[in-house]
């Protein structure tokens, strides 16, 4: 009888949590064909159905759920044995996986791998960018080392440190006539434009201006920063930024950045891992690293750039959005 293998439980996991075969496929690295395949081998070897196909969508089968269930305890057993085969060497032999949100990678990466290549000389690390709830999920299967975001990962499973206090600022079209510092009061909520479902600036962003959870109305949410700015340069409307974004978005003149009026606004940078590994010396010192190059990122491009930097100190207190778990995912 066929024996069911980790790739195969990887697989199911992974079509279970994106509910599709084709996304599934592409974040396990392989063709479709290729995990299907291994799904009809593990279903022939359980004698049942996993999943329910119904057109586009894929749900899992009573007899799913319970055998993902234990299917997740085998994963985490495997991910626990690989980290002690690795301890004999003092540290891992391998690639450390290390995955960020989208609103951070391209903002802090170029800074923080040469200082990782510096001070952790002997580390490899193997980069990744996804959404919040995507980095937890591959954390929690082992697939990550550690991540990179903006939010509380309240997981027990996970351990998680705080990093460093990004403020937002306020970004609008070139001539735009306003007067630093600005009061998000006093800004029409109609002109915010937003990022897409599942990325956790939205959600903070929302928070943060008091705009009505009802946003149907709002016919475009983008996929990226990039595209909210272009959107911004050209009139269409307004939104906030991390400020960690600063030294990348300031050479576009057609837009102006605008300081905010106390109490202000900011989002919390975390790294998280899994709960219990014995690499988390090596991770806190992997944080203290992310923190030094942030935090001097902050001072550097706050003080060139934003007409008033005292209110955007990394080190003023900010009323920190939350973004509640429930529907946070980038």
């Amino acid at each position: 009888m066929h024996t069911i293998t980790l790739r195969q439980l990887h697989y199911a996991q992974a079509i279970a949590e994106e509910g599709h075969f084709g996304r599934a496929a592409i974040r396990c690295h392989v063709t479709q064909p290729a995990l299907s395949q291994q799904i009809r081998l593990l279903e022939n070897r359980c004698q049942t159905a996993l999943f329910d196909r119904l057109g586009k969508t894929v749900t899992l089968t009573p007899f799913g759920k319970e055998f993902l269930a234990h299917a997740g305890r085998v994963l985490s057993a495997a991910v626990d044995l690989e980290t002690f085969a690795d301890m004999s060497t003092g540290q891992p032999a391998r690639a450390l996986r290390f995955g960020l949100i989208p609103t951070v990678a391209p903002y802090l990466l170029p800074d923080i791998l040469p200082s990782l290549g510096t001070d952790l000389a002997d580390i490899r690390f193997s980069v990744s960018e996804g959404k919040t709830e995507r980095l937890l999920a591959a954390l929690n299967d082992g697939d990550l080392d550690l991540a990179l975001i903006a939010t509380d990962a309240e997981r027990s499973n996970l351990t998680s440190m705080a990093l460093f206090a990004d403020p937002f600022v306020l970004a609008t079209r070139n001539g735009t006539e306003l007067s630093n510092p600005v009061s998000l009061e006093n800004l029409p909520r109609d002109k915010f434009l937003l990022l897409e479902e599942g990325h956790c600036l939205r959600d903070q962003m929302v928070d943060a201006c008091a705009l009505k959870p009802d946003l149907q109305g709002r016919t475009f949410a983008a996929t990226s920063l990039t595209t909210i700015l272009e959107l911004v340069a050209n009139g269409y409307g307004v939104t906030l930024l991390p400020s960690i974004s600063l030294r990348r978005e300031k050479h576009n003149r057609r837009i102006e950045f605008h300081t905010l009026g106390a109490p202000g606004a900011s989002r919390v940078l975390r790294l998280v891992w899994r709960a219990n590994s014995p690499y988390e010396a090596l991770y806190r010192k992997i944080g203290d690293i992310v923190t030094r190059v942030g935090q001097s990122s902050l001072r550097t491009d706050l003080q060139k750039d934003v007409n008033d930097p005292s209110s955007l100190h990394p080190d003023r207190r900010l009323r920190t959005v939350p973004s509640p778990s429930s529907r946070t995912q980038a």
